[in-house]
């Protein structure tokens, strides 16, 4: 029997080196990390994303990797990163670690190998060119940052290929040492107790981009075969899959029976519905998001869940808009000119984009959770964190957590930490703090530990078939979930206007009212269902029997 547990999970990404300082140096540890697991217990999350805290020089937020088989020194230990684990499973919590093998950092032992001598074994786990490629600025990926593709390597005397920052190089997947790398890093890890991988930027990773001959293997077989090695260590473990692409590709990536491929990602980030979501909350329209759901392939295998999301730890990419869509986001959520990056994306954490306006951040985040799919949290967007736009690049959203009204935030006892905390403003850690929020009626909090509550009891959403309900103002999305004999109906108010839904339109038996704490549990008994400015309401139709 397959264990889908991913398919009513609620992931928390985070990042060890700004959750938690545990012993003054300013930077984020998994002691730490380990010591403020009872807050996301608490808040009820069933899965941690961690992004990475292996070995690096740090010059990309860790994705610069220069062992993949250890913990950064400033985190901890491995005996403190399987402590973290023993604890988090202790709290009925899982583990997904970030799979980063598309490059190494350029300092990693096995790039320094490779560039000493042609004749090193490690020279063809990187790709090279002897001769200046005649394009050497094509695909770049942080236009405004970034200026080519290929760099030439004085000791190597030949050209090596990163499709992102020049300090990481690309791995040669074509190389079957590579792919067996890679599949022992996997089992390393595994054997630690993860319970999967996010996979770093998965179409990168199966390309052959650069090589002088293409083998004649298709490079998406490489995801096959990191599914069967994983399958074969731990049956339960799954792979979530960074991936920004177009939906017809969508189905090769999944894999899996209905798909004519073997079983491949048990789960995509759904980029495509995320861009949507910003475009209607910036019209007060549901048509993006009605459309952004009808657009996902159909007949998907039972394996494969859509992973959705309002922010990360990255910019929010609008690439998947046209250029008139994409003005329409930024000019309600990325007005000025420092929010925005790359030519394509907003810098920007949730709260502030929408004006730290706790209707608005409610409303999106009880969209994260009705949706279908796995939705995914971005640390400290429970309590509408603050941004800091005078970092560089995509750094304005990594800034510490906000525990306390307290020097550092409480995130650290030092004068000089990783970064600084947000302090001045409604959103900065003086005002805006988990201490703060913790248990007070109302508080943002509150209200998303109650939405992650009602989503955790309704595993129709998760687990079932979803439809939309028809016929609605087109400011309301109305999404309905069945699952054996269960039933949930969603609304969500995208206007700043009340707006009524006839009761008649969203159900044929009964509704009781799931979220609404003066009528929660209670059933709806009028003709219509009055939907305040930006209110979401939670129903199950027919009551509790199932």
């Amino acid at each position: 029997m397959l264990d889908l547990w991913y398919k009513n999970a609620i992931i928390y990404c985070l990042d060890t080196e700004t959750f938690m300082d545990s012993n003054g140096d300013g930077v984020g540890d998994f002691q730490g990390l380990a010591d403020r697991l009872d807050h996301l217990e608490a808040l009820g999350v069933t899965t941690i994303w961690l992004n990475p805290f292996y070995p690096t020089p740090n010059k990309d937020n860790g994705y610069d990797i220069s062992d993949f088989y250890s913990v950064d020194a400033r985190l901890g230990s491995l005996g403190d990163f399987v402590h973290f684990i023993r604890e988090a499973r202790h709290r009925g919590m899982r583990v997904l670690v970030d799979l980063v093998v598309n490059h190494t950092s350029i300092e990693h032992p096995w790039f320094r190998a490779a560039r000493s001598s042609p004749d090193s074994p490690y020279r063809d786990w990187y790709v090279w060119s002897k001769e200046k490629p005649e394009d050497i600025a094509k695909g770049i990926i942080f236009p405004g940052v970034q200026e080519a593709v290929w760099t030439y390597d004085e000791t190597a005397q030949a050209w090596y290929m990163h499709r992102f920052y020049q300090f990481q190089a690309d791995l040669n997947i074509a190389n079957p040492a590579v792919r067996e790398e890679i599949e022992r890093i996997m089992g390393f890890w595994l054997e630690l107790g993860v319970s999967g991988f996010r996979i770093d930027a998965v179409p990168f990773l199966v390309e052959y981009k650069g090589l002088d001959e293409e083998p004649d293997r298709d490079p998406l077989l490489l995801l096959s075969e990191i599914r069967d090695f994983l399958s074969w260590r731990k049956a339960e473990a799954i792979l979530l899959a960074e991936a920004n692409i177009v939906r017809d590709k969508a189905p090769k990536y999944f894999g899996g029976r209905g798909f004519e491929t073997d079983e491949r990602m048990h789960m995509l980030f759904d980029f495509p519905l995320n861009q949507a979501i910003w475009l209607a909350m910036a019209r007060g329209d549901a048509g993006p998001i009605e459309e952004a759901l009808r657009s996902r392939p159909t007949e998907p295998p039972l394996q494969a869940q859509w992973a959705t999301f309002l922010r990360n730890h990255d910019e929010l990419s609008l690439d998947k808009l046209s250029e008139s869509e994409r003005q329409e986001v930024f000019d309600a959520f990325g007005s000025k000119e420092d929010m925005r990056i790359y030519d394509r994306g907003i810098r920007r954490r949730l709260a502030p984009m929408l004006g730290g306006d706790q209707r608005r951040i409610l409303l999106a985040q009880s969209l994260l959770f009705a949706l279908p799919g796995t939705p995914v949290l971005w640390y400290g967007d429970e309590i509408g964190m603050g941004e800091d736009l005078s970092l560089p690049e995509r750094n304005p959203v990594r800034t510490p957590m906000q525990w306390a009204d307290e020097p550092g935030g409480g995130f650290s006892t030092s004068d000089a930490p990783v970064r600084p905390p947000v302090a001045d403003g409604p959103l900065g850690y003086r005002q805006t703090n988990v201490a703060a929020q913790r248990n007070r009626h109302g508080a943002l909090l509150t209200e998303v530990r109650s939405l992650i509550d009602t989503r955790r009891a309704c595993p129709e959403i998760g687990w079932g078939e979803w439809s939309l309900v028809p016929d609605l103002p087109h400011g309301v999305l109305g999404l309905r979930s069945r699952w054996k004999n269960g039933e949930i109906v969603t609304l969500h108010n995208l206007r700043d206007e009340a707006i009524q839904v006839a009761a008649a339109e969203l159900a044929s038996g009964s509704l009781t009212e799931l979220l609404q704490p003066s009528a929660k549990g209670s059933r709806v008994e009028t003709d219509a269902v009055e939907l305040e400015p930006y209110e979401y309401r939670w129903f199950r139709v027919g009551g509790e029997r199932r």
